[in-house]
């Protein structure tokens, strides 16, 4: 007669902290490594020096060019050009105006019979708290071909009725002052008005500067080498203007407010701007833009944050072997087997080693990010570049995704790498996947479909977290990967690469647990 011998089952629990010991022991690893050390210092050092490649030119046609851009409310960058004509207003009241016509010229032709209005010219009513450039401000306005629209405070942009004022459908537009709170009124006949919007200007002072503005864009157009944009002015007709309150009396003055901040292609030495009588209103004629500072072919001259981190992608690359490296060594020195010994609980040893890295590589980005976008901005202003200032916010959320960049796909290699258990191939699949596809669409070798294309379906999304300009309806431009521009918000790109990334360890966590080491 035979008998099985069935081994005792045993009650007692696992330690308390072990896997506080396991993440000890995976980090212990990993510093003993020099090699993954020296990796980890050498990709600071690599972003750091190809942020400085990327800085050291200077501006040869514009030494003197690295005064910064206005700075609006919010803390972004602004342009803040137009032609005024203005009184002052003692506390509250109002400003009344019908607008008949707004006619615009490309510069560059200026017996061209008005074919260059721009889409975003602008001509209204406007309450500005002071002449300096990226003051706070609240506008009613007609535009060139978006109907009337309240704006304030450069971001902010709210519709009105829509079509083209004439002669024969004049805009009436008003604003009213109550405090710090600035109401936009519109009318088709100065008689039956509805309700445009509010602002609340914070701190506006007791008398600010009211009056009527005008001002336009560059034009968009096509040249032999792609977009490109001309410089422009605009002539808005204002009639029967009507004042409420108490005003400082007098006669009307005329200003130019500002230069062009060089952004929007829309200063030249043609631009005249200025304001002739024109029967009980004026007639105005002026060019710029009032609105905030973005990206594309007018903004060539600027930096951006992005252009002080173009060494993201190398360091990226560097961690990304470090990453697959934490798994794949083990395979092929058959160390595997004594790691899953030392803990049978296979999960818990691939969550261990993705923490390490992760937070290794977490680290990488986080202070090659803090070191080059304060550095990159002084570099630049010293060297004759201007650079897009961008709200404190901002800058945070660049300079931390940029770690969290690093980690997730410093994570996405070492599932990639436990899944293939080569670390050529690992990390040939990885680069592939995310490094190439952003090289590809940022640099202008696709067309703009295939690039965002990519980048929204790729791991190379993950590149929007590192994106600090913003995109603005009311503002036209080349709104292209090529242009610094992707197709997802910052947050939902990074959610993209996170995505495969956890998909990854998960297969890869079934897959340990299932074959043998």
């Amino acid at each position: 007669m035979t008998s099985t011998l069935t081994p005792p089952r045993t009650t007692a629990r696992p330690a308390r902290g072990g896997f506080g010991r396991l993440l000890h022991a995976e980090w212990t690893k990993f510093r003993t490594v020099r090699g993954w050390v020296w990796s980890a210092v050498g990709a600071v050092l690599i972003i750091c020096l190809m942020g400085l490649l990327a800085t050291a030119a200077g501006n040869e046609s514009d030494p003197d060019g690295g005064s910064a851009l206005p700075v609006g409310p919010g803390g972004e960058a602004v342009n803040d050009s137009f032609y005024f004509v203005h009184q002052k207003l003692r506390g509250d009241g109002s400003i009344t105006v019908s607008v008949s016509s707004l006619a615009g010229a490309v510069t560059t032709d200026p017996d061209d019979s008005g074919s260059g209005l721009a889409p975003w010219a602008k001509a209204g009513v406007i309450v500005k708290d002071g002449l300096d450039q990226g003051s706070s401000y609240a506008a009613m306005m007609v535009t060139g071909s978006h109907g009337v629209r309240m704006q304030y405070d450069y971001t902010h942009d709210r519709a009105g009725m829509t079509g083209a004022a004439s002669r024969e459908a004049p805009r009436w537009l008003r604003l009213q002052r109550t405090g710090d709170t600035l109401t936009g009124y519109q009318s088709a006949d100065g008689a039956k008005w509805t309700e445009v919007g509010h602002a609340d200007l914070s701190g506006l002072s007791a008398t600010p500067e009211v009056g009527l503005f005008v001002t336009s864009p560059s034009v968009e157009e096509e040249t032999g080498t792609g977009t490109g944009f001309a410089p422009a002015v605009a002539t808005g007709t204002f009639d029967r203007v009507t004042l409420g309150g108490r005003w400082t009396g007098g006669s009307w003055r005329s200003d130019q407010v500002g230069r062009d901040a060089g952004t929007s292609a829309s200063y030249s030495q043609d631009a005249k701007g200025g304001a002739t009588p024109s029967g009980d209103g004026f007639a105005v004629t002026g060019a710029g833009d009032i609105a905030p500072v973005v990206g594309g072919p007018a903004t060539s001259g600027v930096r951006t944050i992005e252009n002080f981190l173009v060494g993201t992608f190398a360091g990226l690359i560097i961690m990304v072997v470090v990453g697959a490296g934490c798994v794949t060594v083990e395979y092929r020195r058959g160390m595997i087997g004594l790691t899953l010994a030392a803990s049978p609980r296979r999960g818990r040893v691939l969550v261990a080693k993705g923490l390490v890295v992760g937070s290794v590589a977490l680290a990488v980005g986080v202070v090659s990010a803090a070191v080059m976008v304060p550095f990159g901005g002084r570099r630049s202003e010293a060297n004759g570049f201007p650079v897009l200032t961008v709200p404190t916010a901002t800058e945070l959320r660049v300079i931390v995704g940029t770690g969290l960049l690093l980690a997730a796909a410093s994570v996405f290699a070492l599932a990639v790498g436990a899944l293939l258990r080569r670390s050529a191939v690992a990390v040939t699949v990885v680069v592939v996947g995310m490094v190439l596809p952003y090289l590809l669409a940022t640099a202008s070798v696709l067309p703009d479909g295939a690039s965002q294309w990519l980048l929204r379906v790729t791991p190379a999304a993950g590149f929007a977290i590192q994106q600090s300009i913003e995109r603005y309806d009311q503002v036209v431009t080349v709104y292209a990967p090529s242009s610094g521009y992707f197709p997802l918000a910052p947050w939902a790109g990074l959610a993209v690469l996170g995505a495969y990334a956890a998909v990854s360890f998960a297969a890869a966590v079934v897959l340990l647990r299932r074959r043998d080491a």
